[in-house]
């Protein structure tokens, strides 16, 4: 428990330092710290994959610091600027973005994220979906971008991927991930023109990556096959579910459509019809394998007949109380949106 302790108060630290810095050695010191504190929790059960998913993850993020640091030590060696928002140069700017692209998994340096969440149990698969998308997305709210296309082009391409790529998995933690890069694509395309709407995307999207985690980690799911036996084992949190994933989808009357309506609202204001659309047919490929996961959930029978009777319920230890808070977040505050956009000036 020391151990855990320090190294999640090092997870915390490390983003801590990133968001309070306004200098880039300060920022990349906190992305290091935040990496070193999560290699030892990815690789605390010693498993050969979860062995290869934390050196792949190490790699590619020493592989985005160093060019992190090498970026920031150019814009400070052409313009004498080590000032987070006062980025002027193109080119060392585009090299910050690509590098914080790759920490992200936005596309197309996206492919590690699948593999190295397949090889995670569902806990820290939760920490990196979630904690570690804070620090490099505060630093990408910083940057003043002086070419919008590169970041409508990574957000598309991200979209597309995310949509595409979780087409045909059967393992439901590459699908998440597969999600999860789809839905830092529709942040990207709005983040230079409503950074206040990028932060209310991100805090959706952290909701209910949370809720969608915690309900398979319940169930103890982690592909299509085993959520059809799910409903044997929590009935209420198999009806709930499909709502859940209906969310992550983006439809109305759900909480992840606000940001998605949000976001096509503010592209067609600043004059990116075609944009806005590509985003909305992108979004499209992403609620098919959520619908294929509700169906795999509440209209299959396992063909089996012991799951098709109900297993004992024996009183369950778990604890369930973020679960039920995330889920209904993540489900019913649609109806908040004015308040919310409100609060946030949008």
């Amino acid at each position: 428990p020391y151990i855990m302790a320090l190294l999640i108060f090092g997870l915390v630290l490390g983003t801590s330092i990133t968001a309070s810095s306004s200098h880039w050695l300060l920022a990349w010191m906190g992305l290091e710290i935040n990496t070193l504190a999560i290699i030892p929790l990815m690789a605390q059960n010693h498993h050969p994959r979860a062995i290869e998913a934390t050196t792949k993850y190490f790699l590619t993020q020493a592989t985005a610091a160093a060019t992190l640091l090498f970026a920031s030590v150019t814009n400070a060696w052409l313009t004498g600027q080590w000032d987070i928002s006062l980025m002027t140069h193109p080119i060392p700017t585009a090299m910050i973005i690509l590098a914080l692209s790759l920490k992200l998994g936005l596309a197309p340096l996206h492919t590690w994220l699948p593999e190295v969440l397949q090889g995670l149990d569902l806990t820290t698969g939760l920490i990196l979906s979630t904690w570690q998308k804070l620090a490099p997305f505060i630093l990408l709210i910083q940057i003043p971008c002086p070419n919008h296309e590169l970041l409508i082009i990574l957000g598309l391409m991200s979209t597309l991927t995310g949509g595409w790529g979780g087409l045909n998995q059967t393992q439901l933690r590459k699908i998440l991930a597969y999600s999860s890069i789809a839905h830092l694509g529709w942040m990207l395309l709005i983040i230079q023109f409503a950074p206040t709407l990028t932060l209310l995307a991100l805090m959706t999207y952290l909701v209910m990556t949370t809720a969608t985690f915690l309900t398979l980690k319940n169930s103890k799911a982690t592909n299509i096959n085993t959520l059809a036996t799910s409903w044997a084992k929590a009935p209420l949190l198999t009806a709930m579910t499909p709502l859940l994933l209906l969310s992550l989808g983006g439809l109305p009357p759900m909480t992840g459509f606000l940001p998605k309506w949000l976001i096509l609202q503010e592209l067609t204001k600043q004059q990116l019809p075609m944009t806005a659309v590509l985003a909305a047919l992108t979004a499209l490929l992403s609620l098919y394998f959520y619908l294929r996961l509700c169906y795999a959930m509440t209209l299959t029978m396992p063909p089996n007949n012991l799951s098709n009777t109900s297993l004992w319920r024996l009183p369950t230890m778990n604890t369930s109380l973020l679960l039920s808070i995330s889920i209904l977040t993540a489900i019913l505050t649609l109806p908040l949106s004015p308040a919310i956009t409100a609060i946030l000036h949008l």
